[in-house]
């Protein structure tokens, strides 16, 4: 049986911006994606750390190095330039698979520059 894992998550980026007017998705900073493993027009969730919204879109790449978290569409109702998120992607994985996976984690800083990518540990296993 498969099951749906996170693959890659940037933990604690700062949102940039929120444009109410483009049609949906968050524009993120092409480094940032890569970083995590993440792909342009990939599904996604949202976590927001500062209000506790929540909210699943897609990705849609920013420029690279530019740092932008921007939140789009209705979204952006759910969050502020200013607020902390947590973006990340699922993808599904065999039992085999699961006993090597390891997600990656960007850790940024408050202007969205990569200090660290981690691979995080597994604690418990599902048999």
């Amino acid at each position: 049986m498969n099951r749906e894992v996170l693959r890659g998550k940037i933990h604690r980026a700062t949102v940039t911006e929120a444009n109410l007017e483009y049609e949906g998705s968050l524009t993120v900073d092409l480094e940032l994606m890569e970083a995590a493993g993440l792909s342009p027009y990939e599904k996604i969730d949202v976590y927001n750390i500062t209000n506790g919204n929540r909210f699943s879109t897609y990705l849609i790449e920013g420029p690279r190095h530019s740092g932008v978290i921007c939140v789009n569409g209705a979204a952006a109702h759910l969050s502020r330039a200013g607020d902390k998120v947590i973006v990340t992607g699922y993808g599904l994985a065999t039992q085999e698979e699961l006993k090597h996976h390891r997600p990656r984690v960007v850790l940024v800083d408050e202007a969205n520059r990569i200090t660290r990518v981690l691979r995080e540990s597994v604690g418990a296993r599902i048999s």
